[in-house]
């Protein structure tokens, strides 16, 4: 008889742009799942991860990182995060080491205040810091700030306190059943995972503007019959005929490029071979457009 009592805890990961939440939620679940990249504002959407060991699930909320939106698709995305905030469990709030609390942290500590939140704070980039006094200084500013649950120094590029992390996490779950079965990652749709992974690659690949102006839309995947192969069509929208010429490239290089390396990663992520084909088309302005946002599967809830 099983006299395990199950629990589980659902936990939003909350912080400014490129301070490592995508990073932290890979190195819990011990697999890439959101998309990681040095530009900030790299996740779109709510990624959510799940975690079970033993009798205890975390669910995790990956968001995108707070900034000031400056068109629809930003718009999106900050109303995405007030959503996953609210109806958790608990939150993690991701900062970069060596820096003092800025008005995001204080707003989202407020939000915390408001709601009663239980909170973690994880200081990311331990590794960057030479003067670990500094840490301390950081821990009793934050501290000041509001009583978080717990205080947890990590690195995310060395996996340095992830343990410890989850650890603390895993004390904020609550009994209950189960909701995902224990071999779980995710609950988003394949196609959601093989357009990010395509997204990343433009991410690490192009420079400055042009990443922030493309979205990937997977118009096929279908496994083919009797074989371990499955074959993606996608097509990636840019704002303008110049970012076209610059992500396909002189003779197709780049577009080729990308092509390869996310393959790779999907064919890691699926455990299959994958037959990628990838085009590229022009949408002027498409993070305005609410018709075209709705295609790429935004909510139109999030654009009033």
């Amino acid at each position: 008889m099983n006299n395990i009592t199950e629990k589980t805890a659902f936990i939003a990961i909350v912080g400014r742009p490129n301070v490592g939440k995508s990073s932290i939620l890979n190195r819990m679940l011990g697999q890439k799942l959101a998309i990681v990249s040095s530009k900030p504002q790299t996740t779109r959407t709510r990624i959510m991860g799940v975690l079970t060991q033993n009798e205890t699930q975390l669910v995790f909320i990956d968001t995108p990182g707070i900034h000031k939106p400056r068109n629809q698709l930003g718009r999106y995305m900050l109303r995405s995060v007030n959503e996953s905030v609210s109806g958790v469990d608990a939150c993690l709030l991701v900062v970069e080491a060596g820096y003092e609390p800025g008005d995001i942290e204080k707003n989202l500590i407020e939000k915390f205040k408001s709601m009663d939140m239980p909170a973690i704070l994880a200081i990311n980039k331990l590794d960057l810091i030479k003067d670990k006094t500094k840490i301390m200084e950081q821990i009793s500013q934050y501290s000041s700030l509001y009583d978080f649950e717990a205080v947890v120094p990590v690195s995310a590029q060395y996996n340095d306190g992830i343990p410890a992390l989850v650890d603390e996490l895993k004390k904020q779950a609550m009994e209950g059943e189960h909701f995902f079965e224990s071999d779980t990652l995710t609950d988003q749709p394949e196609r959601v995972i093989a357009s990010e992974i395509i997204r990343e690659k433009l991410l690490r690949l192009l420079d400055k503007e042009i990443p922030h102006g493309t979205a990937v839309m997977i118009d096929r995947m279908k496994n083919r019959e009797n074989s371990d192969i499955t074959d993606i069509e996608a097509t990636i929208y840019c704002e303008r005929d110049t970012h076209k010429g610059i992500i396909i490239g002189k003779n197709g290089s780049m577009l080729k490029k990308i092509g390869s390396y996310a393959r790779q990663d999907m064919e890691r992520f699926f455990d299959c071979r994958i037959n990628l084909k990838l085009w590229v088309k022009v949408k002027d302005d498409w993070r305005n457009r609410e018709s075209i946002l709705r295609s790429l599967g935004y909510d139109e809830n999030d654009f009033t």
